[in-house]
């Protein structure tokens, strides 16, 4: 098929992580809730079910906007729906802002290891990938910061995946000025996190900051996600974006699960405590463990061969992620899970150590 564009063709695809249907598994792979979402998010849609589906969506989302607006204003005084673009999950704006800013033969700067979208999207515009390594800290040197005349979009994943680490809010601020080019902070872990970038927004036009309700609102079957940038930069996304990419029913669910700060406030400390200990327990049977800031936990066993570890626990009904990244190394990132599911793991995984 001579009919497709080269740079699609030489390209692998990006790989989800593994969704097994109707299995038994206990998946602590993808980053999910372990939880149901708030009830108030099933009242919502069953709502909007009950009064028809035959009209289009709001294409602005505004009331989706208008309250988490209200949740930032905290972070950013000012801030009103205007700084809002809203997208089918976080993915579809990491998707907008690279159509927006990237071209043919540009480049887009990432770290290694993160995630691995970035590259699938630079590689679908055509564009040069800039890959810098982190240090064995997790921390990034001057080559992040470095100035090159076709950097157009640098992505940074904080706190960051596989590693569940991150940067203060000073340090990317420094890294901000410094970029000649926009810098997306996506925040798809932030809520699980004791800090996040949200207030330079409003201090620096090139920061942008995304957020998804898949991982913190237990509504990754749903898919939204929004971004919080300067006016006048959401004014040029907006040409970007379908014309309808939220749902009715996910605009509806969205809006009434961040209303609901008791359940959130609630899931949030229980996953924070299983996190904890679910790191302490692997210590305690020899694993190197990443401090997290996010719903999962990056190890190795400096004895075990992580690929080995990954397929013994999947043929006893335990699904983790084995992520292997060049230049880097391999590793196991497990999901915090419920307390029972975390139980059941780590009796596996003491049984196969």
């Amino acid at each position: 098929m001579n009919y497709i564009r080269a740079n699609i063709a030489a390209m692998t695809g990006y790989v989800p992580g593994e969704q097994p249907q109707g299995s038994k598994l206990i998946k602590l792979n993808t980053n999910e809730n372990p939880y149901a979402c708030s009830p108030k998010v099933k009242a919502s849609i069953g709502r909007i079910c009950q009064m028809g589906l035959q009209k289009y969506p709001d294409p602005q989302a505004m009331a989706f906007r208008t309250r988490v607006a209200d949740l930032h204003r905290s972070e950013i005084p000012d801030i009103d729906p205007n700084w809002i673009l809203c997208g089918n999950g976080s993915d579809d704006i990491l998707t907008i802002l690279t159509r927006a800013f990237v071209d043919t033969n540009d480049l887009v700067r990432f770290p290694n290891p993160s995630y691995v979208l970035y590259e699938t999207l630079a590689s679908i515009q055509g564009a040069t990938c800039d890959i810098v390594n982190f240090k064995n800290d997790w921390s990034l040197g001057d080559d992040f910061t470095a100035v090159h005349d076709r950097l157009r979009l640098t992505y940074l994943a904080n706190p960051n995946s596989p590693s569940g680490t991150v940067i203060l809010s000073a340090e990317v601020a420094e890294i901000a000025n410094a970029l000649p080019c926009p810098l997306l902070v996506d925040e798809a872990y932030a809520d699980f996190a004791d800090t996040n970038c949200m207030a330079l927004v409003a201090e620096n036009e090139k920061v942008m900051v995304s957020r998804t309700l898949s991982k913190s609102y237990a509504l990754a079957g749903l898919r939204f996600g929004y971004l919080v940038a300067q006016p006048q930069i959401i004014r040029e996304l907006a040409k970007v974006k379908d014309s309808y990419n939220c749902d009715a029913l996910s605009i509806a669910g969205a809006t009434a699960a961040i209303d609901d700060r008791t359940w959130f406030e609630e899931t949030r400390t229980a996953i924070l405590a299983t996190r904890e200990r679910v790191t302490q327990e692997l210590q305690r049977l020899g694993f190197e463990c990443v401090p997290s800031h996010a719903n999962f936990v990056w190890c190795r066993h400096p004895q075990q061969e992580s690929q080995q570890l990954y397929q013994q626990l999947k043929n006893q009904g335990i699904l983790v992620r084995y992520m292997n990244y060049p230049d880097w190394g391999d590793g196991l990132r497990i999901t915090v899970g419920t307390d029972e599911q975390i139980d059941a793991f780590l009796a596996i995984l003491s049984g196969i150590l």
